[in-house]
Order: structure tokens, then C-alpha cells, then sequence
């Protein structure tokens, strides 16, 4: 990839950032009202089918740090060190499609140019894999956060800490496609040599 390129996806990306701080928290009231309207007209239902699912694997990853957590179809419960319950109730809205949709938007600026199917194809699979996985830990880490400071600071990294995290996951995720996927200039002249 040449250096130019590798300038405008660095530039896309802190370009989302900023748009994203900016307006985080219209975001966040804003996926708030479209949470409740989405449940009162049963527009939810396909994406909260998922929901279950995934709730399922936040219980595997929170048993792995040793927190005592149970899953039951939207809802899952941890237990703090007191033996207190929390329930947290995950919706459609919770399982990182926006995640996607800003993955979406880096592919746009980051695959623009010459390179192989084969480097697309693994930049798009692996990238969409991690995308996947982020958001499952960003779920663990609220329910984590619920079980060990409270629920307040859980709500508050809900709103505001997965969308940094997943910012800073689209930085690393695009120097590691830039160094290992996507072929340089310096390799495009190996390639050629050869």
C-alpha cells in the first residue's frame, strides 16, 4: 500500500474519531430513543434473536475471569463478591452493529487501490472476526463492571468506553492490515523481482 493511501486511511479513521466524540452522547440518547421505539413496534426481532446467543458467550468469557454470571435469553445476571445479583437486560441495539457499520466505513477508505482479492478477502474476514469478538468482550467487560464497581460506571462504560474501545480497535486493527495484509510498496517490488 503506498504511503499515501495509508494516509488517507489514517485520516478516515481519525476522522470518525472526532465525529464520534463529538457527538457521543446525541449517539448515545439517540440509540436510547430508537432502542424503545424499536421494541414498542417489534422492529427488533430478527437482530434480538442473536441476542441469546451471544449472551451465552459473554457467560463463558465472564466465567473464564472467575465472576459467576447465568444467561436467560436477552437477560443475563451477574453475581459481585457480596453474592448481590445484577440483571442486565441486552437488546438488539447492544450487539455492536454500529461496530460494523464504522468497520464498513474504514473499508471504504482502506482498501482503496490495487490490492489482491486474497488481501481484501483476509482484511474483510479477519476484520469483521475481530469486529465480532470486540464487541462479545465489550459486553463481558459491562456485565464485569456491573459485578465489581456497580452498575452506574457499567452503564456509563456502555455508553461511552465500547465506543472508544472499539476506535482504538479500528487504529490497531489498520496498522496490522497495513504491515501484514495488504501488500507495500516494498513487497509489490519483492513480487516483481521474483
Amino acid at each position: 500500500m503506498k504511503t499515501q493511501e495509508r494516509d488517507s486511511v489514517n485520516l478516515t479513521l481519525i476522522a470518525i474519531t472526532c465525529a464520534l466524540l463529538m457527538v457521543l452522547p446525541l449517539v448515545t440518547t439517540f440509540d436510547d430513543l430508537l432502542t424503545t421505539w424499536a421494541l414498542q413496534l417489534g422492529a427488533n426481532n430478527p437482530l434480538q434473536s442473536i441476542v441469546p446467543a451471544e449472551s451465552r458467550m459473554v457467560v463463558a468469557m465472564l466465567s473464564l475471569v472467575g465472576v459467576h454470571a447465568a444467561a436467560s435469553g436477552s437477560h443475563l445476571v451477574v453475581w459481585d463478591t457480596a453474592g448481590s445479583m445484577h440483571t442486565l437486560f441486552i437488546s438488539w441495539n447492544c450487539i455492536g452493529w454500529q461496530s460494523l457499520v464504522l468497520f464498513g466505513v474504514s473499508l471504504a477508505s482502506g482498501l482503496r487501490g490495487s490490492q489482491p482479492f486474497e488481501s481484501r478477502a483476509q482484511v474483510v474476514l479477519i476484520g469483521v472476526a475481530g469486529t465480532m469478538l470486540l464487541n462479545l468482550v465489550r459486553v463481558a467487560l459491562v456485565a464485569l463492571i456491573a459485578a465489581t464497581i456497580g452498575v452506574g460506571p457499567a452503564v456509563f462504560f456502555h455508553d461511552y468506553g465500547g465506543t472508544l474501545m472499539f476506535v482504538a480497535f479500528l487504529f490497531v486493527f489498520w496498522a496490522f492490515a497495513q504491515r501484514w495484509l495488504l501488500p507495500g510498496p516494498a513487497r509489490e517490488m519483492e513480487a516483481e523481482a521474483a
